[in-house]
């Protein structure tokens, strides 16, 4: 799987649409969009760090809900 069906999966696999994922990665929409047409081809360490930053994030949401219980 190349790098930009990557990034792509990882976004919808968020439910997020492209202006979403941007907003929320800093990323900016023209980036996206030419990386997922395969007209831009993003550094191979990218989705690597776009997936950190989603476990991360995902980590912080559980932890903050366990404190809330």
């Amino acid at each position: 799987m190349d790098t930009a069906q990557i990034i792509k999966e990882m976004r919808e696999r968020t439910g997020m649409n492209r202006k979403e994922f941007s907003e929320y990665t800093k990323i900016p929409i023209r980036t996206l969009e030419d990386w997922e047409a395969g007209r831009r081809t993003p550094p191979e360490y990218v989705p690597r760090l776009l997936n950190y930053q989603l476990l991360y994030d995902k980590w912080i949401k559980e932890k903050e809900v366990k404190e809330d219980e």
